[in-house]
């Protein structure tokens, strides 16, 4: 492996990540489906201020009129006109463990969705397309919980402190020990929540007279992590190495702004697995980046840990390379490992500096003692220190599962975005109408998915999102297939433009070949 950012020279094996552009009609129709919309959504904001329609949505008092507006009305017009009218797809209450199937509460409204009501019936059996449970660690077996069950009676639900003061128990220091050893790195330390290890964490690495280049696509937990640092920020566009070269080259050259001093630190911001494109970082890339321009790289593998990689360690382990090439490796527990949570991990120098001086370790309570033990349960199980091979079984399921239903949906004729090898698969649907059609159907079907709309993407790229589990059974896949085939013709999704065969010819992607 050779240093340099030259396609041929940094990886070892095919890279293929697809991004096929929609035809221009899909294009057009979509915009014109929002601009409908809009028109009918003024319309109705007419009616309603004139006492024509019920007004529902929240609304400043008469006594308060010449206060400074408390709802502002244009910022909620797109969730009072759009959303609302599907937002049933969302938010639906579950009443069992989120595992290969669930049950789900049915509900039903009588005033378009405004309020819901519960029917008292449950829905039984729904294929679970949407939740995070990539390993299938999220059961209920006893003979698999029998320990967190034992960690319960021992120490009980709740911790009541935090780990600076009388929160830090002896699971929290196993389970930190078991994570460092997994990772193949110093030190590590475990939080309470995944999303605060993100935005509690980055204001203690960066400040001030700092820089952070941040990927366009990464969550937000990093995004509002690296605002409240208060370092300046600038943004690369998604896997670009021109422009984060560029971003690098000209913040050494020119240094800040007006005093022209060199940045305290530069720090890279970026994500294993992204979680609505379903791509992976072009992580020996911005190694040698990194290293040619003295920066520090953070990065995200809150769905890359225990999803790739040959043995579930995430994209460093994906592509054959050593932990020590990033400076601080993060990851969440509530993905693979069914759990809840999250780590920071690296050097010790770096994990005692978090102990003293991160937001999370000072203010927050500590990880409850069963959900350590349910994590250390799953990773022992990765590692194989339970005696058995199931935990790289499951990894290897993954991998099939993922592969198997990427290939169908290319060959189906679908627009699917990601990487080959990622198990999160958004597939396209551009137009704001198919989204509750096509959520509503696929529940008909007792296929349960996740739609995904403006703002938590771009205005015209609407999707659908599967998340392909371990321990989904190629029955269950093949009739998710069926129906998405099905779907595909009456709602006319099936937007790719090239063949569909048994060894469909890809284009419109990002093809590398690596060397041995």
């Amino acid at each position: 492996q050779k240093n340099g950012v030259s396609n041929g020279t940094v990886y070892k094996k095919t890279f293929i990540e697809h991004f096929e552009q929609a035809p221009m009609y899909v294009a057009v129709l979509t915009f014109l489906g929002f601009g409908v919309g809009t028109i009918f959504g003024y319309l109705r904001d007419f009616m309603r201020a004139w006492g024509l329609e019920k007004r529902s949505v929240a609304a400043e008092r008469e006594q308060q009129k010449d206060f400074v507006p408390l709802y502002q009305d244009f910022e909620n017009f797109y969730t009072r006109n759009l959303y609302l009218r599907i937002r049933d797809n969302w938010n639906r209450p579950i009443c069992s463990v989120p595992g290969p199937q669930f049950d789900l509460m049915e509900r039903v409204t009588d005033d378009y969705n405004w309020t819901f009501r519960f029917t008292g019936r449950t829905i039984k059996n729904v294929i679970n397309m949407g939740s995070y449970n990539y390993l299938g660690f999220a059961e209920t077996d006893p003979n698999a919980l029998k320990t967190v069950g034992k960690e319960l009676q021992k120490y009980g639900t709740g911790v009541c402190s935090t780990r600076q003061e009388m929160g830090t128990l002896d699971k929290h220091v196993e389970l930190e020990n078991l994570v460092a050893k997994f990772l193949g790195v110093e030190d590590a330390m475990v939080f309470g929540m995944g999303f605060a290890t993100n935005s509690m964490n980055i204001p203690a690495l960066v400040g001030k007279g700092c820089l952070i280049l941040s990927d366009e696509l990464n969550h937000t937990s990093l995004v509002l992590g690296a605002r409240l640092s208060g370092a300046t920020i600038r943004i690369f566009k998604h896997n670009d190495m021109q422009c984060l070269e560029k971003l690098l080259r000209d913040a050494i050259i020119y240094g800040q702004p007006r005093s022209r001093r060199a940045w305290r630190k530069i720090i890279i911001l970026v994500e294993g697995i992204y979680s609505m494109e379903g791509s992976i970082v072009r992580l020996p890339e911005i190694v040698s980046l990194k290293r040619k321009y003295k920066a520090y790289l953070y990065l995200d593998e809150a769905h890359s840990i225990g999803a790739v990689g040959p043995t579930g360690r995430g994209v460093v382990e994906y592509f054959s390379m050593s932990p020590d090439d990033v400076d601080v490796l993060m990851g969440t527990f509530t993905k693979s490992f069914g759990a809840a949570g999250g780590y920071i991990a690296g050097k010790k120098d770096l994990v005692d500096f978090l102990r003293t001086h991160s937001h999370s370790a000072v203010y927050a309570t500590s990880m409850c003692p069963p959900v350590a033990e349910q994590i250390i349960r799953a990773m022992k199980c990765l590692m194989g220190l339970d005696g058995t091979t199931q935990g790289l079984q499951r990894v290897r399921q993954l991998g099939k599962n993922t592969r198997y239903f990427r290939r169908r949906l290319h060959e189906m004729g679908f627009i699917v975005y990601g990487n080959d090898d990622s198990p999160v698969v958004p597939l396209l649907l551009y137009m704001p109408g198919k989204i509750g059609a096509f959520a509503r159907r696929m529940l008909d079907k007792n296929i349960g998915v996740v739609v995904v709309g403006f703002p938590a993407t771009p205005i015209t790229e609407s999707r659908a999102r599967f998340c392909v589990s371990a321990a989904h059974t190629r029955e269950m896949l093949d009739t998710v297939l069926n129906a998405l085939d099905e779907l595909g013709d009456f709602l006319q999704l099936k937007y790719s433009r090239y063949s569909k065969s048994a060894h469909p010819e890809l284009y419109e992607e990002t093809r590398f070949e690596f060397e041995d």
